[in-house]
C-alpha cells in the first residue's frame, strides 16, 4: 500500500476516535473526508483490496433493508463483510467503512463489501468501486430539493452505471424506469419481478412516476399496477413490454401479520410485514445468485431476519403496543397508510414531519400522499409534530381528517400509551427516526434507563 493511503487511514481513524471521545457523533462520515483529503484515491485503493466481490445497492425505497439482507446473508456463510451500516451513503461515509475497517497495520481483510449508494453520490462512488454488481430496487420521487424530478435521478444513475460497463446490473423489471435504464446502459443484467398481484388499493394508490413506454413514449398498458409505475406493462404501440424476470417470488400469502412466498424452490415464512420486503428479499437473493455467491443458508438466515433496521420497531409502553415506521416520500408513506389500515383496531397515530437537509426541505410531497384513507382508519386520534406539524396539519384538514399538534413528542406518547387506545402508531421522517427510537427504548424499559444513567454518572 502507498504511503499516502497509510496516512490517510491513520489520520481517519485518528479523527473517529477523538469524535467519539468527545462524544459528538458516531465518527461515521467525517474520518472519510479527512482520508480523502489526504489521498483523493483511498477509495479505489481500498476497494482493490476486497477478496471476492463487492456489491452496491441503489435506489429510491428500500436499499437499506436490501444491504442488510445481503450483508447477513454473505456473514452467514462465513465470509468477512464490509457495510456502510449506518446508511451513511455519500461519498465520505463509504470511504469512512472502508478504512475504519482495517487492522492496525492499515490493512484490509474482507471477502466482500456490501455498499449502500445515495442515487447521487453514484456518479462519484461507483467509478472509484468499480463493483461487480449493482442493485436497484426502483426509481422514484424523493427529496425534491436534492434530486429534483424523477428524470434527474434516473440520468444520474445511468451515468453512475455506464462508468462501470463491466459491472452487472439487478433490475426490478416491474418498475419501467429501472429496467429502461438497464436495457439502454449496455451492462449486463439480469431482472427481478413479482407477477402476482399483492398490493392492496391503497398501496398502489395514484402515485405515478412515469406510465409512458421508454422507447416510443405512448402510453403504457397495464394488467395490473403494485405501487406508483410499477406493475407489469406493455406497449400497445411498439410492442416494448416487462419481460419475464429472471428471479420471483411466488404463492406470496399473508398470515398473523407476516407473509410466507416461495422463492426460487425455497418456502420461506418471512418476518416481513409489508409486501415491499418481499421486493428487499427477492432482489438481495437474485444477486447473490447472479455473483454464484455461496448463499446455502439463506432460507434460515432470512426467517430471522430484523427488517424493522430502526426504521420498523414495535414497543411496549405503559401496556400499549406502539409501532415506529420510517417514511420519506410519497410511495413510502402510502405503503404505511395500508399497513396501518390493515388493523381494524381503534388507534392513535402521531406523524412527525421534519424538513432538515436529511429530510428535504421541500415538503411538498406530503399532497401526492392519499391521505384520505385515514377517515377509514378506526383513529381515535391524530397528531401532527415536527418542524413541518402545521403542512402536516394543513394536509389532513383538506381531507376533513380532525388532529392536533403537539412541540412535546415524549409527553404526547406518554399520555397516549396511558389514557388512548393502546394501539399507537408513529410515522416519522428522516431526521426524527434514531432519536425517536431511542425515546421509545427508553419509556419502554425506564428501568434500565435510570440504572444506565446511575453508572454514568
Amino acid at each position: 500500500m502507498r504511503l499516502r493511503s497509510k496516512l490517510a487511514i491513520k489520520c481517519a481513524k485518528g479523527t473517529s476516535t477523538l469524535i467519539k471521545k468527545l462524544n459528538r457523533g458516531s465518527g461515521v462520515t467525517l474520518p472519510g473526508y479527512v482520508a480523502r483529503l489526504i489521498d483523493p484515491n483511498i477509495l479505489s485503493e481500498m476497494s482493490s483490496q476486497i477478496r471476492e466481490k463487492t456489491i452496491v445497492t441503489m435506489g429510491t425505497n428500500g436499499k437499506t433493508t436490501t444491504n442488510a439482507i445481503l450483508y447477513k446473508a454473505l456473514e452467514a456463510e462465513g465470509k468477512t463483510v464490509i457495510i456502510n451500516r449506518t446508511g451513511a451513503n455519500m461519498l465520505n461515509g463509504i470511504i469512512s467503512a472502508f478504512v475504519l475497517a482495517t487492522d492496525k497495520k492499515g490493512e484490509l481483510h474482507a471477502d466482500y463489501a456490501c455498499i449502500e449508494v445515495d442515487e447521487i453520490a453514484s456518479v462519484r462512488v461507483l467509478p472509484q468501486l468499480k463493483p461487480d454488481c449493482a442493485l436497484l430496487t426502483n426509481i422514484s420521487r424523493d427529496q425534491l430539493d436534492r434530486f429534483g424530478e424523477v428524470d434527474i435521478t434516473f440520468d444520474k444513475l445511468k451515468t453512475a452505471v455506464t462508468s462501470v460497463p463491466d459491472t452487472t446490473l439487478i433490475i426490478n423489471c416491474d418498475d419501467i424506469l429501472s429496467y429502461s435504464l438497464a436495457e439502454s446502459s449496455k451492462n449486463p443484467y439480469v431482472t427481478y419481478g413479482i407477477s402476482e398481484q399483492i398490493f392492496d388499493d391503497i398501496s398502489r394508490s395514484e402515485i405515478r412516476e412515469s406510465i409512458f413506454c421508454r422507447n416510443c413514449g405512448k402510453k403504457l398498458e397495464y394488467d395490473f399496477f403494485h405501487y406508483g409505475q410499477l406493475g407489469l406493462y406493455h406497449c400497445p404501440n411498439c410492442g416494448w413490454k416487462r419481460p419475464v424476470p429472471d428471479y420471483t417470488a411466488q404463492n406470496i400469502t399473508l398470515s398473523d401479520e407476516v407473509y410466507s412466498f416461495d422463492l426460487e424452490g425455497m418456502y420461506i415464512h418471512s418476518t416481513a410485514r409489508t409486501p415491499y420486503n418481499i421486493y428487499n428479499t427477492l432482489s438481495a437473493h437474485a444477486a447473490l445468485c447472479a455473483l454464484k455467491a455461496d448463499h446455502t443458508h439463506f432460507r434460515e438466515m432470512i426467517e430471522s431476519f430484523d427488517y424493522g433496521n430502526n426504521r420498523e420497531d414495535i414497543f411496549t409502553i405503559n401496556g400499549a403496543r406502539v409501532q415506529l415506521h420510517l417514511s420519506k416520500n410519497p410511495i413510502g408513506f402510502q405503503q404505511k397508510i395500508s399497513l396501518i389500515l390493515k388493523d381494524p383496531n381503534p388507534k392513535d397515530i402521531i406523524i412527525q414531519i421534519n424538513d432538515t437537509y436529511q429530510d428535504g426541505e421541500d415538503v411538498s410531497w406530503l399532497w401526492d400522499v392519499d391521505f384520505q384513507y385515514l377517515a377509514d382508519s378506526s383513529a381515535v386520534s391524530i397528531t401532527t409534530t415536527g418542524t413541518r406539524k402545521h403542512d402536516m396539519g394543513l394536509r389532513l384538514k383538506y381531507e376533513d381528517i380532525p388532529c392536533t399538534s403537539t412541540d412535546d413528542l415524549r409527553s404526547r406518547v406518554i399520555e397516549l400509551t396511558e389514557n388512548g387506545t393502546k394501539n399507537l402508531y408513529i410515522i416519522v421522517n428522516y431526521s426524527g427516526l434514531y432519536r425517536t427510537n431511542r425515546m421509545l427504548k427508553e419509556l419502554a424499559n425506564p428501568q434500565n434507563h435510570s440504572q444506565e444513567g446511575g453508572k454514568q454518572a
